[in-house]
């Protein structure tokens, strides 16, 4: 334990009884979520999305009531930080599910695991990352040089550029493990004559989890820029990404309409990479890169629902 309070300043109890209580919500959310339409699909999600962002805000105003109002801030920017990160995640995710033709009947199973791997994987980042930061300073200008050219990056990827990379991806995995041509209902590996091989769910399943992989080296950075405190990364990172299936359903058929999306992360992860590596010279207020992340998202949205009105206008 007593590497959890060199990186941390709230008690070991906490990290513990946290991480029970997102086992719980996990088991609690597999179970509930069984519906059958369409239109019931997209309401309940509606519904666990806000009920997932309303646990997070719950813990974030406990948390700030017992550990002062600045770690609270800083859970709170984190959080929104991961929250809009996870955006872009969602639109990848919607790629993977139509390249591999997953039925929406299935993508909740996919997602559920996906989740799953990625709550383990952001922790041991976010871990290893505290102990990084703990033992060399130095590490936080690589973070902010990262974050700065992963923002430029989004200036000028393209949605093909993307999409030809999950090919790849997908290539090399069928050439290591055996796979089916089609979906075999919700199995992700069936046995075709005295093979065991896995299905386009598995392989679907795969590629999610090498893109969250991809996407926790941004994110990772961007939540140290906000706060020195793991529990407080760790925390924020974790409840962000429970939501984040959920979100899925919800934003899936309309997150293509924000064009001004890859943007405004860009702005986001560049302020935030340049915070980091002007950390000596310039501290810039949790409150202040609070207000900054939120005024860019509403720019951003704004902005693309006033161009894509101007446009319906002219059809």
């Amino acid at each position: 334990m007593d590497f959890l309070s060199n990186v941390s300043t709230v008690p070991s109890w906490l990290w513990l009884f946290f991480t029970i209580g997102i086992v719980i919500l996990l088991l609690v959310d597999l179970s509930l979520f069984k519906v059958t339409s369409q239109s019931n699909k997209t309401k309940h999600a509606l519904l666990e999305s806000c009920a997932w962002i309303g646990v997070a805000l719950m813990f974030n105003g406990w948390f700030a009531w017992n550990y002062g109002s600045q770690l609270g801030i800083e859970f709170f920017t984190g959080y929104l930080v991961e929250k809009t990160l996870s955006m872009d995640n969602i639109f990848v995710i919607l790629l993977i599910f139509s390249s591999f033709k997953v039925p929406m009947k299935y993508q909740h199973r996919v997602l559920f695991y996906g989740v799953l791997g990625a709550i383990v994987m952001r922790g041991l980042f976010i871990l290893f990352g505290a102990h990084l930061l703990h033992h060399f300073h130095w590490i936080m200008y690589l973070f902010g040089g990262i974050l700065v050219y992963t923002g430029i990056k989004f200036l000028f990827d393209s949605d093909d550029e993307s999409n030809s990379n999950d090919s790849f991806i997908i290539r090399k995995l069928k050439k290591l493990i055996p796979t089916t041509d089609k979906i075999e209902g919700k199995s992700f590996f069936v046995k075709q004559n005295g093979i065991r091989k896995a299905t386009p769910l598995f392989l679907a399943l795969i590629v999610i989890e090498i893109t969250d992989l991809i996407f926790a080296i941004d994110s990772v950075p961007a939540v140290f820029a906000v706060t020195s405190d793991a529990f407080v990364a760790f925390a924020s990172n974790i409840l962000a990404i429970l939501g984040l299936r959920a979100l899925y359903f919800v934003l899936a058929d309309w997150i293509v309409k924000l064009r001004y999306l890859k943007p405004g992360l860009a702005v986001i992860l560049g302020f935030i990479g340049l915070k980091m590596l002007l950390t000596d010279w310039i501290k810039i207020p949790s409150w202040m890169s609070l207000l900054v992340i939120i005024a860019t998202l509403l720019t951003a949205a704004l902005s693309s629902w006033y161009v894509a009105k101007i446009e319906g206008k002219k059809k």
